[in-house]
């Protein structure tokens, strides 16, 4: 098997909120590429810039007060930021689709399930007939493991549960068989059973029809068992990247590090669970210095002064971090972070 292609490069992109209170930069200088059949993920906590990045690559994000100030996003080696608004729709849907947070605000409660498939896939397929695009809907609702497809076209939204109408939207996502599909917290406000459902149906959908995937999410425990890569975002920008395997075995950045040791191991009922101390920085109250500096037991005075590089540790790990400067400090032989 041969090297897999890249399908969608993301390279120094800036997108900023002009507000009365000032310029917020949301996603600031990131850059990132997935390769066909790939599952990335995208994981920090809320307000860190993960689904601005979603929205900036399919071009939603909402004008004003958004606007993407710099940077490219290569689709195939097409810049999506040069395209007017009619050719992002040829490619919105048809060659990169998304599944939004939220399904039951995504879908229309005033038109049947039937309805909304259909008009996806006449907007898509032109010259197709009614019948024919019927008999696809079922066809997809059937692919994303829906019992009584047929039957469900008639249905209204609010008649299906959550993990129901999750897979709708999958179904939805997948009318064209998109090349990159953006799964934007897709398994939020469902229970464990059905989450697990729907992760396996990612998995299954992204090796059958070698769909790549950027899945973006707060939860650790479906990177860790859904992804090949991992991208840690913290406050706009990229902090870290590997495979995950490498983040779990061993997380560099001291904000990852926090993130896997908050995870809650039903081993040690007794220990009090870990939280990284103080919260998120309101996005662009941070001007200069290290934006985890305030958090970081780490933290020196280089920290408080100037905004650390992707420092490149190995062939397959980048961390945002002065510990990591070659010139600064390294791990010791406990694998502790330490100062030189």
């Amino acid at each position: 098997m041969g090297e897999r292609k890249t399908v969608l490069q993301v390279k120094d992109l800036q997108t900023t909120f002009f507000t009365d209170s000032g310029e917020i930069p949301a996603v600031d200088h990131i850059d990132f590429h997935v390769k066909e059949g790939e599952i990335l993920g995208i994981v920090g906590e809320s307000g860190c810039g993960k689904s601005v990045t979603s929205l900036s690559i399919m071009g939603l994000v909402p004008k004003p007060p958004g606007k993407i100030v710099g940077g490219e996003i290569l689709f195939e080696d097409k810049d999506l930021l040069k395209m007017t608004e009619r050719q992002m729709r040829r490619i919105r849907g048809n060659d990169i689709a998304m599944i939004f947070q939220e399904p039951m605000t995504s879908l229309n409660p005033l038109f049947t399930i039937g309805n909304q498939m259909t008009e996806a896939i006449l907007i898509h397929e032109k010259g197709w007939s009614k019948k024919k695009a019927v008999n696809r809907a079922v066809e997809l609702l059937e692919l994303v493991g829906l019992p009584r497809a047929a039957e469900m076209m008639r249905d209204y939204p609010h008649q299906l549960s959550g993990g129901m109408r999750q897979r709708v939207m999958i179904a939805m996502a997948l009318v064209c068989d998109p090349k990159v599909l953006i799964a934007d917290e897709p398994t939020t406000a469902l229970d464990v059973t059905i989450q697990a459902q729907i992760l396996k149906l990612m998995r299954d959908l992204n090796t059958r029809l070698d769909t790549a995937v950027l899945l973006i999410t707060h939860d650790l425990g479906v990177v860790a068992e859904t992804c090949e890569r991992v991208i840690v975002m913290y406050a706009g920008q990229i902090i870290e990247e590997a495979p995950v395997k490498k983040i779990f075995e061993d997380p560099q950045h001291p904000y990852t590090k926090g993130l896997i040791q908050s995870i809650p191991d039903m081993r040690y009922k007794k220990e009090r669970l870990y939280s990284i101390p103080g919260n998120v920085p309101k996005p662009g109250s941070i001007k200069q210095g290290c934006r985890f500096a305030a958090r970081c037991e780490f933290a020196f005075d280089r920290c408080q002064k100037e905004n650390p590089a992707l420092y490149e540790t190995s062939d397959v790990h980048d961390t945002r971090c002065f510990l990591y400067d070659k010139e600064g400090v390294e791990m010791n032989d406990n694998k502790t972070l330490v100062k030189s």
